[in-house]
């Protein structure tokens, strides 16, 4: 009886749409922003639909059906060097992760923004559409 409550439960996630995505858990000193920046994202992004994650979180955005995720209250990327280049993308720095080229991560901000981005969607495009609301909620 369990296996079939919770192959239920996961028939009704999957139906709803939801993504997975493993929320972060941001330093007190992030958690606000992070919060912010949660309710100022956009419903859509390069085309694609925000849709729910689960685990339901408030630092977590997902567009598509995963074409586009994003968490905020990262750790800083470990592979980032001091001397590491990074784009300047109208105000906002993404440091791209050289081993995972759809991994781009905000490093000039008081939380970091961390999102992985399909490679159905060109990169500049969706983060030129998130420097705005990562420039109002996040200091």
């Amino acid at each position: 009886m369990k296996s079939l409550i919770a192959l239920l439960a996961l028939a009704a996630a999957a139906c709803s749409g939801a993504v997975r995505v493993d929320p972060p858990s941001p330093p007190a000193e992030s958690k606000v922003a992070c919060e912010r920046l949660g309710q100022a994202l956009p419903r859509e992004l390069d085309g694609e639909r925000r849709v729910p994650s689960e685990p339901p979180s408030p630092y977590v955005a997902v567009w598509g059906a995963g074409q586009i995720t994003l968490r905020c209250g990262v750790e800083r990327p470990a592979t980032m060097s001091p001397t590491d280049m990074v784009d300047e993308i109208n105000g906002v720095a993404w440091y791209a992760d050289p081993y995972k080229p759809t991994l781009f991560t905000s490093v000039n901000r008081e939380a970091y923004v961390q999102v992985t981005i399909s490679v159905a969607h060109k990169p500049g495009d969706v983060l030129v559409e998130l420097a705005d609301p990562i420039k109002a909620s996040i200091p």
